[in-house]
């Protein structure tokens, strides 16, 4: 199986398996940036404390709660998904490249 790969590493013209150095380290390196930004995102958003109304009783049926979105916690939610999902796709990049290029 592993020789398949090597097939098809060697398939691909000259440009392409040479810069695929350079694409790995362009790819780990905005894995790094992406990751540290969620990290700070996910740090930077508040508490949320949606399910202890239940307990008690209270209902929170607030105007804040219907605009939540618009809100500065609404962007910080998308924007948490957003690099979730540039980072998974990124890491999917840098591994295929692996794969695909096994040379030194």
């Amino acid at each position: 199986m592993n020789n398949e790969f090597l097939l098809m590493a060697s398939t691909v013209p000259d440009w392409v398996s040479a810069s695929f150095p350079v694409i790995r380290l362009v790819l780990l390196i905005l894995m790094v940036v992406l990751a540290v930004a969620m990290i700070l995102v996910v740090l930077f958003q508040p508490a949320s404390g949606d399910g202890m109304g239940a307990i008690s009783g209270q209902v929170s049926d607030t105007f804040y709660s219907k605009n939540k979105g618009r809100s500065l916690e609404g962007i910080m939610k998308r924007l948490t998904i957003i690099l979730a999902v540039s980072l998974f796709v990124v890491s999917l990049l840098f591994f295929v490249t692996v794969i695909v290029y096994v040379g030194a």
